[in-house]
């Protein structure tokens, strides 16, 4: 064992210095501006983040008024078909029903449709995590080690492509829109491409490499709620298929409240139907397949222009009027109580 006087420094040796560098960062020598607080100051900022804030949320509200939209709850309207998704058994027969609206006017420009959920709860930690990320970039994975129970496998190990109950309870409710034209049904072309993000259709889905898709997914087996496996998902592109569904990724990004729409489709500009939706009386055809009565949810469909602000969501126009208009208030009481102290100090100066 070591001596502990060894540790200490002998007679005639420098000892080291615990100071810091002189240096103008360690001393603290190095220019800084401190902003003198006066009244004008003070008060030009509050009333021009006012003014700001105002201007802005103004020019939001206007653009979110300015988006034309049609929402419609097809829950009631499709009662029979709700009963029947209500037994499980159920789950292999179709059903169908359909829902009239009439547009009084116009719908210019790019129209979209949303599917709208509501009561349906996303933000659970383990369904949010009931997922293989691995998975879905196209890897051979041990499922059973991920977070996906109990969706990983079947009872007799195959596993489940793809697992989890994100991609389990995916929304499987086909609508397509006809419009009325003089006694006759016209079909309104529908793009089902273009839904998602970028990253997620060229970063975060990949399929597996394989010659073809439907060997890629060989010893593997839909999830229980599927009615077809993940690479017929749209045997029509090849670019849209398997996990790169758009539809299969809008649906992974979840939301974090229990009601919220996602996108469904988007209106083909050709034809008739190239300056948007003209004004008549339209119909959704509904094929009938995700059951909402269970946890008392409802469902819409969603017709909608956007503007160069997005949606007709007034929430953003609505914060930066009150955050405007807080401001400017904080500004005039700030100049009152600057006013009276003013008056008071003159006052007493005087006498």
């Amino acid at each position: 064992m070591k001596n502990k006087t060894s540790f200490l420094p002998r007679e005639g040796e420098a000892q080291p210095s615990r100071c810091p560098d002189n240096s103008a960062f360690k001393q603290q020598r190095l220019p800084a501006w401190k902003p003198q607080l006066t009244i004008a100051s003070v008060l030009s900022s509050f009333f021009l983040t006012g003014a700001f804030c105002l201007a802005v949320g103004v020019c939001l509200l206007l653009a979110a008024n300015g988006v034309q939209e049609v929402q419609l709850d097809y829950s009631d309207k499709c009662s029979d078909c709700s009963k029947l998704r209500e037994n499980s058994s159920n789950w292999n027969k179709e059903c169908h029903c359909s829902v009239n609206f009439t547009l009084k006017e116009d719908m210019l420009g790019d129209v979209f449709m949303y599917y709208g959920l509501q009561n349906f709860y996303q933000n659970h930690r383990r369904y949010v995590q009931s997922r293989s990320d691995a998975q879905l970039l196209g890897r051979d994975v041990n499922i059973q080690r991920s977070r996906c129970a109990p969706f990983s496998a079947y009872r007799n190990g195959t596993p489940m492509a793809p697992c989890g109950a994100i991609a389990n309870s995916i929304f499987n409710d086909t609508i397509v829109l006809f419009y009325n034209h003089n006694s006759s049904l016209i079909e309104v072309p529908l793009l089902k491409t273009g839904l998602s993000w970028w990253t997620d259709k060229n970063v975060k889905f990949r399929n597996p490499q394989s010659y073809n898709l439907s060997s890629a997914f060989a010893g593997t087996a839909r999830p229980p709620y599927w009615q077809k496996p993940a690479y017929l998902l749209d045997e029509e592109d090849e670019r849209n298929n398997g996990y790169v569904n758009d539809d299969f990724i809008v649906w992974m990004r979840v939301s974090a409240f229990a009601t919220f729409r996602n996108l469904y489709r988007r209106v083909r500009r050709v034809r008739r139907f190239a300056q948007g939706l003209p004004a008549g009386n339209y119909t959704f055809h509904i094929s009938y397949d995700f059951p909402v009565s269970r946890f008392k949810g409802r469902k819409h469909v969603i017709l909608s222009t956007v503007a160069w602000s997005g949606g007709s969501n007034p929430f953003l126009g609505i914060a930066y009027l009150a955050s405007g208009t807080a401001a400017t208030l904080t500004g005039f009481v700030i100049a009152g109580i600057h006013l009276k102290l003013r008056k008071k100090k003159t006052y007493f100066q005087k006498q």
